[in-house]
């Protein structure tokens, strides 16, 4: 068993997350992918596989709980996260990928190609321009500049009336909460504990006033 396998074993061991032995191998599989494709491409300024582990791989899974629905949009979502941590997490749901990098969105095939993840759709654009037909039961971001505007550019993208965003954050950003659109409203705010993370992590699900 490779070390990044032990190292990870023992990170889930420290959370309440039920992770097959398939869904370790493919976990510990898309860091030593971003870890090499990295070198050239330069996707992450995490450089330490064992750092991904703890900051990309643990940071993306422990949302995959509070995940309610079948279908997901990753906004922004850069090498693949959270989204590609989440889709092993959840092969029963579907995530679409976007970015408007294309250095991103071909790693991201390549992952799902070598790695097959079937539940994945990446795409090429940005979020503004994309208008899908069928709309998603969440918005997820984790890289977005601030909440106002992450609803603001994704308004578009939820399901109406039960559609939510889910802002992965650090320290709860009271002042974003306060600069929110009228529209929008915290529904909900989950405090995560991500095993050997420094910092603190929260989750903000907001939704649409009706």
């Amino acid at each position: 068993m490779s070390l990044l396998r032990t190292q990870l074993d023992a990170l889930i061991a420290q959370t309440d997350l039920e992770v097959s032995s398939h869904q370790r191998e493919q976990l510990v599989g898309y860091v030593e992918m971003l870890n090499k494709w990295n070198k050239a491409y330069n996707l992450t300024s995490v450089r330490d596989p064992q750092e991904m582990l703890v900051k990309h791989i643990m940071d993306s899974i422990i949302v995959s709980t509070h995940l309610q629905g079948g279908r997901f949009i990753d906004v922004g979502t850069g090498p693949g996260l959270p989204g590609i941590p989440l889709s092993i997490m959840n092969p029963d749901k579907t995530f679409v990928l976007l970015d408007s990098l294309g250095k991103r969105i071909r790693f991201i095939k390549q992952v799902l190609h070598e790695l097959k993840i079937a539940n994945v759709t990446p795409i090429q654009s940005r979020v503004e321009e994309y208008q899908p037909e069928d709309k998603f039961d969440a918005v997820l971001s984790r890289a977005f500049a601030s909440m106002t505007d992450m609803v603001e550019w994704c308004h578009h993208l939820p399901k109406s009336g039960s559609g939510r965003f889910f802002a992965l954050k650090g320290q709860l950003p009271q002042d974003e909460i306060e600069q929110l659109p009228e529209w929008c409203s915290v529904t909900d705010i989950k405090a995560l504990n991500v095993p050997q993370l420094e910092g603190e992590r929260h989750l903000v699900i907001l939704s649409r006033k009706e």
